[in-house]
């Protein structure tokens, strides 16, 4: 059954920059629970207000990201990995002597028998950055891989 033209379209309201647009999404039972939480737990009054800041917080984080794209910037790649996941932990390194003038640093910490934390603090172009993160990100036994960027300060007074 062929689906409907209308379930397809956006409904806007209004012409002005007030206007909102509304539009349906497809989401698994299990992560809109636990996205009603996170609304919860945030007081937001509605799912529509939390996907709204949600959306915001990425596009400022990628204009950010493009107004310093030629600048130096400092940030930390955080992942939590499995370091009995066979050649892992030498593919990390191998990661990491690939960006010697961009790791500054990182610490290595066992959370239990299976499971250890990195933080690497990281210096360069956000693009290289990104980048690396990716890399780690991509690597099967890395569980969850989080990267942060800030400014190095060198422009604010």
């Amino acid at each position: 059954m062929a689906r409907s033209d209308k379930s397809e379209k956006v409904k806007t309201e209004k012409k002005d920059s007030s206007r909102l647009t509304r539009f349906g999404v497809s989401i698994p039972d299990n992560l809109i629970h636990a996205f009603d939480s996170y609304i919860a737990e945030r007081e937001y009054g509605s799912r529509s207000e939390a996907i709204r800041d949600l959306i915001r917080e990425k596009l400022i984080e990628q204009e950010w990201e493009r107004e310093t794209k030629d600048k130096p910037v400092v940030g930390t790649i955080t992942y939590v990995f499995d370091h009995h996941k066979r050649d892992l932990v030498e593919s990390i390194l191998d990661i990491q002597h690939d960006f010697p003038e961009t790791v500054i640093v990182s610490q290595h910490v066992h959370l239990d028998h299976h499971n250890c934390l990195e933080v690497a603090i990281v210096k360069g172009r956000p693009s290289t950055l990104r980048g690396l993160a990716y890399k780690l990100k991509a690597l099967k036994g890395v569980k969850h891989c989080n990267f942060t960027m800030t400014t190095t300060g060198s422009e604010l007074s």
